[in-house]
């Protein structure tokens, strides 16, 4: 039952939209917040070493304060903030879907829980080509001996 709900496109979609909506509402608050989200989703411009990468776990807490928090914005599905990782403070750009985040978190304590599983976006949608039956059909009627296999429309 559970499976059902938490694997429907609809449920998650609305997750998505909660997520942002909380999100816009905390900058517009200047609230700092932290989110727990899947790591494996998460891009990074540039590209984070390999030791600093190494550190991170599935699910990895990033705290929004000071100019991390003031970086971050909303744009197309995604969280984005820019942050400085590791001893040297390495600096990167950190891109994550909204449907990723698994946790908000406010002064330590969880303020939502996404549970919906995140569905695959597809790639390229493939516009159908309106004049691709008509080539077809052209082609097919340009062999004579295709045309036993049209009723004669009379």
């Amino acid at each position: 039952m559970l499976d059902s709900v938490i694997n429907d496109k609809e449920f998650t979609q609305l997750m998505q939209k909660h997520m942002e909506e909380l999100i816009i509402h905390f900058f517009e608050k200047e609230q700092n917040f932290g989110i727990l989200c899947k790591i494996e989703d998460a891009h990074f411009e540039p590209s984070l070493p390999k030791d600093i990468v190494s550190e991170f776990r599935p699910l990895t807490l990033f705290f929004l304060a000071g100019y991390t928090f003031e970086t971050a914005h909303i744009q197309d599905k995604h969280l984005i903030f820019e942050a400085g990782f590791g001893s040297d403070n390495f600096g990167s750009l950190v891109r994550v879907p909204l449907i990723s985040i698994m946790q908000i978190i406010v002064d330590e304590t969880p303020v939502m829980i996404n549970l919906a599983t995140r569905q695959p976006e597809p790639k390229h949608k493939k516009i159908p080509n309106p004049k691709g039956v008509e080539n077809s059909m052209a082609s097919f009627l340009s062999n004579p001996e295709n045309s036993r296999f049209v009723k004669d429309k009379k």
